[in-house]
């Protein structure tokens, strides 16, 4: 009980050394008679011994709440913290020092019980069990636990970075709702990296998932510091013009300490903490000023802290420094290098006296300590506020952080490709640009292939070497990470006139937009029409579409990544055609239309009782030929009111332009044996034998429809691996082996593939973002199985990983809002 209550208020624990909460007014030892001798003696073997030049990494992580995105199982949760030293040779681990509750967890609530815990065996922290019931569920922790990371004198700086660990920490709920168990076991484990540069000074947002089967966020920062143990400010009474001439003691001891002294551990130090007051000075001024809140108790000469002054310092106090100018020059030298100075350089062994430096280090260290206790209490009191401000920083930070794994490229969209009769090659035709003819020789998916594995080959060869936080999930291997190859092309097209174009309405007029909704049968009684000033909510509705004998689940994990990107989005899963992907596509097209219709209706109901919503933001992600039912949909009538309000398609390998040219021979021969065995009519219609007259089919006629031209966002995913769907057919794209065949058939594949084009082209919208995504998976770890042979296997990487979700949408998160 006592030793939680001095960690409670800050006491260090068992294994931090007490010598760093030394009383500068402690009794004299006997055998000593000269009382200023005396003072002087015992200030000089403090000052200069190992022990007094005790430094510590502290890292305060802040919960802010438990959020659950998609856990299966009902149940008590807690999370668990560990931190322990990445290099398996240190034996230390963090202990947990203090920790602040902010604000009471609920003790009315009966879905939060006990109180956090911290386990002196492996030195962890968790938070208090709480009940999870349903889906969306938030609960707030806000709690701040602080850990020592500290190291041995041989081992500073330090080369090794920290490991992070969470613990997801699950019991079930007993038969009769009894008081949660406390036999708790771990259910999942999310661990990140701190780096070495990281441990000097770090103020970050850091969002815990854990892992596909308990997709959770906890929103939480991480907060670290290089401390000098025990700060206390010296003062005449501490350290004397004797004690800074070297003029008192003399003997083993002083000589032992003098070399100690001599050699680059406190040049080191004193580097590594003007590193860390740096980072910290900084920092505390960016969140102030991010979240335009003043820092209580903060001064402009600590805000504005120069070291160059110190030698003004050393003339007002007891300490006469003779080479006061020269500390900051010393230290402002440091500051212009980053802290990164050779120890053994002239610079440091010839700018100031060894007095000098162990001034310089407690006078680092106490303004250290300050700002460190301001900013922890300025964190108290607008902790929200800061969580906000590192989100958002956190966020706009992805694109360039995860760039490692993305190569981008920007590409035109050729208007149309036509096709020359003599040779067989292609004009691409591009308005306003003469384009040479260029013949299709080369496989694209096999270029494709070896770029990405060329980029992989030198992701295994980087150093990645920077301050930032890392999720082990992705920095574990970082050469076994989806890599991304991205052609990203933004068309920019005249606004339309409503006499062009009279379904667009009248929207975005004089600041004011208007939906008129009356005119949809049996949605709201009477006639509605929403005329709000720009401000009022948009409802953004986003509809996720299995494929082929898929589960309504299936598009979860990217679900969920809309989610974080958008918590305001409503998500439908449908499951419409749940067990009837076999059929016709024009019925599952109807009967996932009626569907979304029915949804829309639901929300727009609901919104209508908190004031409306002056726009509708619709959205959808399909995965296989799920992508085919949602165009089949967007062609039947019952959409057509929705169209002028489609927001984004995310298309995750889908057979746009059906199975026509696959060159995987396995593939083909087992829709060959479904047609025949089965009669899958969705098999015939994708193979274009579902009518004799190919400009007949299924297929020629839904690229004709305009499914693709309302959307402002299209997001084509697609992967040279995957052999369940043409390459060309996922991207919209000429295949090879189009441009060898002079039948009629590859003139009805350039008539469709050109119809689509000309809908990604079309000006029907202020700006559209069109890109073209190639996931190339890790395989290695599979092995070579059948499922590798025939191409399933990267066909359901994409439902079963969402690193490539994420990567492409943080990068680009205005596209999924």
């Amino acid at each position: 009980m006592w030793r939680r209550i001095r960690m409670l208020i800050g006491l260090e624990p068992g294994g931090i050394n007490q010598k760093r909460l030394l009383n500068a007014n402690r009794n004299i030892s006997e055998g000593q008679t000269s009382p200023v001798a005396v003072s002087t003696l015992r200030n000089l073997t403090d000052f200069t011994s190992r022990s007094m030049l005790e430094t510590v990494h502290e890292a305060a992580i802040y919960l802010h709440r438990f959020h659950n995105l998609d856990l299966f199982q009902q149940g008590w949760y807690q999370i668990k913290i560990s931190m322990r030293w990445e290099d398996s040779r240190i034996e230390r681990i963090g202990i947990p020092a203090r920790v602040v509750q902010y604000e009471a967890p609920g003790l009315l609530s009966d879905d939060v019980v006990g109180v956090w815990r911290i386990d002196d065996t492996d030195h962890s922290f968790s938070t208090q069990p709480f009940r999870i019931k349903y889906a969306r569920q938030d609960v707030l922790l806000s709690v701040m636990i602080s850990f020592y990371m500290t190291l041995g004198k041989d081992e500073i700086p330090s080369t090794s970075g920290v490991i992070l660990k969470f613990d997801l920490m699950y019991a079930p709920i007993l038969e009769n709702d009894a008081q949660v168990t406390l036999e708790t076991s771990s259910a999942a484990i999310h661990e990140f990296r701190i780096p070495p540069k990281g441990l000097l000074g770090l103020h970050t947002y850091c969002p815990v998932h854990f892992d596909a089967f308990h997709a959770v966020l906890v929103d939480l920062s991480v907060h670290i510091v290089f401390l000098k143990a025990g700060s206390h400010t010296p003062s005449s009474q501490k350290v004397t013009r004797g004690l800074l001439s070297g003029r008192v003691v003399s003997g083993a001891k002083y000589e032992e300490q003098k070399q100690f002294l001599k050699g680059s551990t406190l040049i080191t130090l004193v580097k590594s903490l003007s590193t860390s007051h740096d980072i910290l000075l900084e920092e505390l001024q960016n969140i102030s000023k991010g979240i335009d809140q003043a820092v209580e108790g903060l001064s402009d000469s600590d805000l504005n802290f120069d070291k160059k002054k110190l030698s003004l310092v050393t003339e007002n106090s007891a300490i006469k420094l003779v080479g006061g100018q020269a500390v900051g020059e010393f230290l402002n030298s440091l500051k212009k290098s980053n802290g990164f100075v050779d120890p053994q350089s002239d610079i440091m062994r010839q700018s100031l006296s060894n007095e000098e430096l162990l001034y310089t280090f407690y006078l680092l260290g106490n303004q250290i300590s300050f700002l460190w206790n301001t900013f922890l209490k300025f964190h108290r009191i607008n902790r929200t506020k800061i969580m906000d401000y590192l989100h958002e920083t956190w966020a706009t930070d992805r694109k360039t952080e995860w760039s490692i794994w993305m190569v981008r490229s920007k590409a035109d969209i050729p208007h149309r490709y036509l096709k020359s009769k003599s040779d067989g090659s292609y004009n691409l035709n591009v308005p306003g640009k003469v384009s040479p003819v260029r013949k299709m020789s080369d496989d694209p998916a096999q270029t494709a292939t070896t770029r990405a594995e060329l980029h992989r080959r030198s992701i295994a060869q980087m150093n990645i070497n920077n301050s930032s936080i890392q999720d082990i999930h992705i920095y574990g291997d970082p050469s076994h990470v989806p890599v991304v190859l991205l052609e990203h092309h933004v068309t920019n097209v005249p606004v339309l006139s409503s006499s062009q174009n009279t379904s667009m309405g009248s929207l975005y007029q004089n600041g004011v937009s208007e939906i008129d909704l009356g005119h949809i049968d049996g949605f709201l009684p009477g006639s509605f029409g929403f005329d709000f000033p720009k401000g009022n909510r948009i409802l953004k509705i986003v509809i996720f579409v299995h494929g082929f004998q898929g589960h309504h689940l299936d598009l979860r994990l990217v679900r969920n990544q809309w989610l974080l990107i958008d918590p305001s989005a409503e998500c439908l899963m449908s499951v419409a055609n749940e067990d009837k992907t076999s059929g016709d596509f024009r019925e599952m097209g109807n009967s996932l239309a009626e569907e979304v219709r029915n949804f829309i209706k639901k929300k727009l109901d609901k919104t209508s009782r908190s004031g409306g919503c002056k726009d509708i933001r619709l959205s959808f992600v399909g995965h296989s030929i799920g992508n085919i039912i949602i165009r089949s949909a967007l062609a039947d009538s019952v959409m057509e009111p929705f169209l002028t309000h489609l927001h984004t398609f995310m298309s995750l390998s889908g057979p746009h332009l059906g199975y026509w040219y696959s060159s995987n021979s396995l593939f083909n021969s087992g829709l060959w044996l479904l047609k025949k065995l089965k009669g899958a009519q969705c098999i015939h219609q994708l193979t274009f034998s579902d009518d004799p007259d190919l400009q007949n089919t299924f297929f020629y006629k839904l690229c004709q429809e305009k499914t693709l031209e309302n959307f402002k966002n299209i997001i084509l995913l697609s992967s040279p691996q995957d052999g369940y769907v043409p390459y060309h057919s996922a991207r919209i794209e000429l295949c090879p082996a189009s441009s060898e065949d002079t039948s009629k058939k590859a003139q009805v594949f350039m008539d469709m593939l050109n119809n689509c084009l000309d809908q990604i082209r079309a000006p029907s919208s202020e700006r559209r973002t069109f890109m073209r995504c190639d996931i190339s998976f890790d395989m290695s770890t599979q092995g070579r199985n059948l499922n590798t042979i025939i191409g399933r296997a990267a066909h359901i990487e994409f439902l079963e990983t969402d690193i490539f979700a994420r990567f492409i949408m943080w990068s680009y998160p205005e596209l999924f809002r």
